[in-house]
């Protein structure tokens, strides 16, 4: 384990020193986020009794979604992963002592934790100071923060665990740009990040709920904002840690197969 904690706190401390980048970033998420709770309010001041969510619910979910955009968001995809299989710098990774895929998930998660800690942090602080309504609404008990907390933890497992299928899914594709973009496209509007879950028909909201990408974004976002609580919350922490399990063991019996019959290519 000692040389996989060395691996996360090395990809952490490198990914931190991208301070201007995350700095940019951030104008353009305080700007998104704002345009999203705005251009809803105006339905919801037409009939909030329309809605699914509360309109207190709906600004948590945006702000937060902005605030750890970089931990839950499929499309942040490590390029040097797709470069090493591609351009044949795989032949260096076999090579070292270390099981590949502990390797790439590991510098998956602490890639995503460095940049979510440097633009989560100033988005919660003035989300939280904003006037209401448009301010994101701290979290009505201790249960219910730490319930959101197992299920951001959850969800950020899931999310690396999809990845990765990505990834290995490019030793039999050799190029990931097809794969890449279907996919992205296709966890985007599953997992919540066009429109909340709550907000889908009914019949596609309850086959959309079982899928793996509910379990990306969806439960810790609509846990913190207390539209899913009590014994649906554990329910769904159960639906993630499931999924988690069996992502990873696809990802691992996938990653196996691949390694058997890879050939080396690049200069």
């Amino acid at each position: 384990m000692k040389k996989y904690a060395a691996i996360f706190r090395i990809r952490f401390a490198n990914a931190m020193q991208y301070r201007a980048a995350a700095a940019a970033g951030l104008v353009t998420q305080f700007a998104w986020g704002f345009m999203e709770i705005l251009a809803f309010s105006a339905f919801y001041r037409a009939n909030p009794a329309a809605f699914p969510m509360e309109f207190s619910e709906l600004t948590s979910y945006i702000w937060l979604q902005q605030a750890f955009l970089t931990l839950l968001m499929l499309w942040y995809f490590e390029q040097d992963i797709f470069n090493s299989i591609t351009d044949g710098g795989i032949a260096y990774e076999l090579a070292r002592p270390v099981d590949l895929y502990n390797r790439w998930f590991c510098q998956s998660a602490a890639n995503r934790l460095a940049r979510a800690m440097l633009r989560s942090i100033p988005v919660l602080a003035v989300a939280l100071l904003i006037p209401a309504p448009f301010r994101l609404p701290p979290p009505t008990g201790s249960i219910q923060l730490l319930l959101f907390v197992i299920s951001l933890a959850l969800a950020l497992g899931v999310v690396i665990a999809f990845s990765m299928l990505i990834y290995i899914s490019t030793f039999y594709t050799l190029s990931p740009t097809g794969l890449r973009l279907a996919s992205a496209a296709l966890v985007d509007f599953l997992a919540g990040s066009i429109i909340p879950l709550p907000f889908f028909p009914p019949s596609l909201r309850a086959v959309a709920e079982l899928l793996p990408f509910a379990s990306m974004q969806n439960m810790p976002l609509r846990i913190y904002s207390g539209n899913i609580a009590g014994t649906d919350a554990l329910f769904g922490i159960g639906l993630q840690f499931l999924w988690l399990v069996v992502l990873v063991i696809s990802g691992r019996s996938l990653m196996k197969n691949a390694l058997r019959r890879v050939v080396i290519q690049g200069g």
